[in-house]
């Protein structure tokens, strides 16, 4: 059954937390008015979705093509800005305060039920085996290009595997596990709002991305977060477009969001779903390694 996405919104929200909720509780989470509220409740109940405030088994189960099923990193590069720290490590491994900077987010991903861990590696790929003492499922695909094309290689490799999927950059410091999330109604892009930003960034109308770029300002400007999350029928999509754009003039220049965001961005709508500062950082720089764990300051 294809949900609205105030049905979803209710029954994702009963899902995560795991209790009976008052339709006030409901209306205050979801944003949708009581009169709505109880629309949608009322719907999902008479459907057999909800008993009693609690999703039932059938819901669960109604809402499994919009859960995420695996994830995907995309961790082949060198890390050149993290010189001299990268010498020796690829800079998913690299340590902050005592812990690889990959860990926090394969374990965010594991506590939202993603069990289907995929790597892509490059550099120093062969370090990466040291993961699997802790994380035996990963699965690993090597990217034999990533020193002569950029990240759309790494897309490349991994294409088949972009269908109810996250794709992570893999250097991102995750401190709020709650970002990934079990269910989407859609695909979207992490992001956080800006009145201003020098990084790359999207214009976003009605909570749609219209625009990848680096640099802007105003009030549809949001800051991007290097995670996102592709459903089925984009994900098929995606093995089709980044194969195409690769292999195009040019093609192994771009960044492989572009695909979806600019060069094909016509097959897509993708939404752009809210993270704040606090929940994120992505370490570019061994300064700001240094700023964030002393022990590198020696």
């Amino acid at each position: 059954m294809a949900f609205t996405r105030k049905q979803f919104d209710i029954l994702e929200t009963l899902i995560e937390k795991g209790e009976a909720l008052s339709q006030r509780e409901l209306e205050k989470i979801t944003g949708h008015s009581l009169g709505v509220v109880n629309r949608i409740v009322r719907e999902l109940t008479e459907a057999g979705f909800i008993s009693e405030g609690r999703v039932t088994n059938e819901g669960i189960n109604a809402m499994e093509p919009y859960r995420a099923r695996r994830a995907v990193f995309i961790a082949a590069g060198f890390g050149t800005r993290l010189v001299p720290i990268t010498f020796n490590t690829p800079k998913p491994l690299v340590r902050v305060h005592g812990v690889r900077i990959i860990d926090h987010l394969i374990d965010a991903c594991l506590e939202a039920g993603i069990n289907e861990i995929i790597i892509v590696r490059g550099y120093l790929g062969e370090l990466f085996d040291q993961l699997l003492y802790k994380y035996p499922m990963i699965k690993f695909l090597e990217n034999p290009l990533y020193n002569e094309a950029n990240n759309i290689s790494s897309a490349l490799v991994a294409r088949y595997m972009l269908s109810n999927a996250y794709v992570f950059e893999a250097d991102l410091l995750i401190s709020n596990p709650a970002i990934i999330k079990k269910y989407h109604f859609t695909s979207d892009f992490l992001a956080i709002k800006k009145d201003r930003s020098d990084d790359w960034c999207f214009r976003v109308k009605d909570g749609i991305i219209q625009e990848e770029k680096v640099g802007g300002e105003g009030p549809d400007i949001w800051q991007m977060v290097g995670i996102s999350y592709w459903n089925e029928a984009d994900g098929h999509k995606l093995s089709q477009d980044i194969q195409e754009i690769y292999q195009s003039p040019g093609g192994k220049e771009r960044y492989w969001e572009q695909v979806p965001l600019v060069y094909a961005k016509e097959h897509y709508q993708v939404e752009v779903r809210e993270c704040f500062d606090e929940d994120i950082v992505e370490i570019d720089t061994f300064s700001e390694l240094k700023a964030i764990d002393k022990t590198y300051d020696v």
